[in-house]
């Protein structure tokens, strides 16, 4: 939002703003400040109200006021760990205020001489008696009546960082509005603004820095954020239309022998929600542009067997696939699973994974070229050079906010404009899937298979264990199974909490002496891994005690109580991911959150995962107590970053945002028309680093 071209005054670097200079532009630049664009938007984080002065008698506790009165008495003194004190006593004829500043200040007796005038703004405590403790202060006198830059008025309070203050970013900022404001050029017309009741964008970045109330500095944030959510979803809807129209994509036949063969392999009938999908993704896959469609659907929901018709449609037509899982757990169960429906079947599979002997892996490298491998299941090794596809048609990527943009790039050119479906068991939030996934049509399995049945959450804390305890061990005698999961490997001193080892050991030894508990942790070798989840498939553990490599890939149906310790340690969609894995079979099934919150954020996770199953309502949840930027666990690249709009409180702005951009796309794409030339610049500028993603005029 902050880049304008060279030769505009708001390119002009920020230590030529006045009252700068070549040092405090090295300060502002940890600020991301450099140029006069970058000090216009760098908004304030919040607002004082110090336009409305109080009579002392009137101030309430705990609250921020102004003030204005005269000093009747000071002092200075240390405290005991001798650090220097000054007070002032402010009067103005209704009351009495204490000032208190802490630490050493040249010359604040010198501002403070009895019976000058003071206004001061802070909140107001009680400590023996009413106080502000480093207020702001101003003397009248010394203030221009045009200049009321920190009082008298709605104050903006900014980000800061060591080497500047509040009052003197406030007078720069102020400085360079009045020297260079005039030189920004509004992108939209008139008529544009009116119909969204935007204010003009030289209105808007004045009153957000100094409203005259608030209800302008809340219209000027409105008229930011649209700019921001505009650019970016023009940016998407460009992506999208380039995926559609720029480029030659495969017309895959769907004839009803395709159809009836692959259904055949199905020994089950496909729910309406699968079905409705099967029919879209038939749809992208009869047209001739590439597919580029997200699958998403709860824990359970079924999307491997919507994933394995689209893989079958492409080798029908005589194409390769390819499927990539960000586990080789997940990858290997993938393999599994697919040759379970496949058996006796011509499809030719392989997996590529680590475990494979050098020999092995170029012997499959060689058949992947050669068009002898119709599948190819494996992790991100699928994206390497050495890995090769004679003929690629189809690409599914598996739990695919796992992998960035540009690792699903490098796997579609494996292929010439593969179509591609991504899958994601982590439930989307409508306001990300705007976001994140913008560029994608989006599918959505809505139902579980029939047979799934809910999963009773209880949180269980310290005094209930017992209890719990004696609830799985009748489970466990009724030949059901289940797993307890712990957040750690080792014990960490740091954290102190109970490692799966050692709970591993003391379960066996105090809590279920009379079965056999197995331990399954992320440090084991692949094989050791499938050993221990083969002998728990097979009955050979009745308790299997893990971290959280469970949390994908394995399918227990006998496994009915899930056990999570330290439950407040995990996030909502961990939490939900893990309760995923019971609940597949004939047999009710109980989720128990072990917990002592600590925290009011810890324990609304819990009491949401008890009061609903519901995996979009959790990830709604999940987005707000954590914000956008941590909701996958690491940044992914290609999540966007917005400076002044919140995804989530301004998801309706976001929505017209989207709706005026894909809009504008489809009936100017190149943006080429004269009214359209401000947004095209702006668009060019937003996006210059990433123009493979998008092609304007």
């Amino acid at each position: 939002m902050a880049s304008y071209p060279i030769h505009s005054p708001m390119s002009r670097e920020v230590q030529y703003v006045k009252g700068v200079g070549p040092k405090l532009a090295q300060t502002l630049k940890k600020l991301d400040i450099r140029t006069v664009a970058d000090l216009f938007y760098h908004l304030p984080r919040g607002y004082q109200d110090r336009s409305q002065i109080v009579p002392i008698e009137k101030v309430k506790l705990d609250t921020f006021h102004t003030v204005r009165g005269k000093v009747k008495l000071t002092r200075q003194y240390r405290t005991r760990r001798r650090v220097p004190v000054f007070e002032a006593i402010l009067t103005d004829g209704t009351g009495e205020l204490l000032l208190k500043f802490f630490g050493h200040r040249t010359g604040i007796e010198e501002h403070f001489k009895e019976g000058t005038e003071i206004i001061a703004s802070g909140k107001v405590t009680l400590y023996h008696r009413a106080q502000m403790v480093s207020p702001h202060y101003e003397r009248p006198e010394e203030m221009e009546e045009d200049d009321h830059v920190h009082t008298n008025r709605i104050v903006p309070i900014y980000p800061l960082t060591q080497g500047i203050g509040e009052a003197r970013i406030r007078r720069i900022v102020k400085g360079a509005l009045d020297e260079y404001l005039d030189a920004v050029e509004d992108f939209y017309n008139e008529s544009f603004r009116t119909e969204r009741r935007l204010m003009s964008l030289t209105h808007a970045l004045r009153a957000v820095h100094y409203p005259e109330s608030r209800q302008e500095a809340l219209s000027a944030q409105r008229r930011l954020k649209y700019d921001e959510f505009l650019l970016f979803e023009i940016g998407m809807a460009l992506r999208r239309r380039g995926l559609k129209e720029g480029q030659k994509g495969i017309s895959f036949e769907v004839t009803s022998t395709i159809d009836e063969h692959i259904r055949a392999r199905f020994p089950f009938d496909l729910t309406q929600s699968q079905e409705k999908v099967i029919q879209e993704i038939q749809a992208d896959m009869q047209d001739a542009s590439p597919m580029n469609r997200l699958l998403q659907g709860d824990v359970g929901s079924g999307k491997t067997v919507v994933a394995l018709y689209a893989i079958l449609v492409a080798i029908a037509n005589k194409k390769q696939a390819a499927i990539m899982a960000p586990t080789e757990i997940l990858a290997e169960q993938h393999y599994q699973t697919i040759m379970r429906y496949l058996r006796n079947s011509r499809v030719r599979i392989a997996l590529l994974a680590g475990g494979l002997t050098q020999k092995m892996r170029r012997e499959t490298l060689e058949k992947i070229a050669a068009g002898e491998v119709d599948l190819l299941v494996g992790t991100h090794a699928l994206v390497e050079g050495d890995v090769e596809f004679k003929d690629l048609g189809m690409v599914v990527v598996d739990e695919q906010h796992k992998f960035g943009v540009l690792q699903r790039q490098k796997l579609r050119r494996k292929g010439v404009s593969p179509d591609v479906l991504v899958m994601t068991a982590t439930p989307i939030p409508r306001t990300l899937s705007l976001t994140v996934f913008g560029d994608l049509d989006v599918s959505t399995i809505e139902e579980l298979p029939p047979g799934r049945q809910p999963v009773m959450t209880r949180w269980v804390n310290k005094t209930q264990l017992r209890k719990a305890y004696n609830f799985i061990r009748t489970k466990l005698q009724d030949g059901q199974q289940a797993f307890i999961v712990y957040p750690l490997v080792e014990e960490s001193e740091k954290l102190d909490l109970k490692a799966a080892t050692e709970g591993a050991r003391f379960l066996q030894k105090e809590v279920f002496p009379n079965f056999r508990v197995g331990l399954l942790h992320g440090r084991m070798k692949p094989g050791e891994k499938d050993q221990v989840m083969r002998r728990f498939r097979d009955g050979g553990y009745h308790v299997l005690v893990s971290t959280i490599v469970i949390e994908v890939g394995i399918d227990i149906p006998n496994a009915s109580v899930m056990v999570v310790e330290h439950a407040e340690r995990f996030g909502l969609a961990q939490l939900h991911q893990l309760r995923g894995r019971i609940g597949r079979g004939e047999h009710k099934s109980y989720c128990l959150l072990f917990g002592e919150p600590k925290s009011e954020t810890a324990e609304r996770r819990l009491r949401v995962m008890t009061q609903t199953s519901n995996g979009f309502k959790i990830a709604e949840e999940d987005l707000r107590i954590r914000g956008p930027g941590e909701f996958f666990g690491t940044r992914q690249h290609g999540l966007p970053e917005f400076k002044v709009g919140d995804i989530i409180e301004d998801f309706e702005l976001l929505r017209l945002a989207r709706k005026d951009a894909f809009a504008l796309v489809e009936t100017d794409p190149t943006l080429s028309a004269p009214q359209h030339q401000g947004i095209l610049q702006q668009v060019r500028i937003k996006f210059r680093d990433r123009l493979d993603l998008i092609d304007v005029g």
